[in-house]
């Protein structure tokens, strides 16, 4: 069974200052790429909350055109029938104003939940250069 360099030897002590920076390159360069890991998944995962976000906005404006178009006139010529065609048209119109209304606060909300910053991958940054100057000492 093969041993790694690093098992051979007891302390740090014997190590070169060579061994010690490649050492500390290797890892430097392991930690910076799973970092970026992060930063790519959290980014992405707060792409996707903003892209549901977007539907829901699309959602809403076709709701709402659909429902301007069609229901609209049924509703006002069905509500003709009992009051003067103007005030009829106008209700129905502010019947849909206020669904398209309650849409958009929905959307705004969850848009308002999108974080494009990556959070954890700023924390572990924080911790990283805590511990990097910790090294240092």
């Amino acid at each position: 069974m093969a041993q790694s360099a690093y098992a051979t030897r007891s302390t740090g002590d014997d190590r070169s200052m060579q061994e010690l920076w490649a050492d500390m390159a290797k890892g430097a360069s392991t930690l910076i790429r799973q970092e970026v890991e992060l930063a790519k998944i959290e980014t992405k995962e707060q792409l996707s909350r903003a892209g549901k976000a977007g539907a829901v906005f699309s959602a809403a404006g076709v709701a709402g055109f659909m429902a301007l178009q069609l229901l609209s006139f049924a509703a006002a010529w069905g509500l003709a029938a009992v009051v003067p065609d103007g005030l009829a048209f106008l209700i129905v119109g502010v019947i849909y104003a206020i669904v398209a209304a309650v849409l958009l606060s929905k959307g705004r909300k969850q848009v308002a939940e999108v974080n494009l910053v990556p959070q954890q991958t700023v924390e572990t940054l924080r911790e990283d250069v805590e511990w990097a100057k910790a090294q240092r000492r």
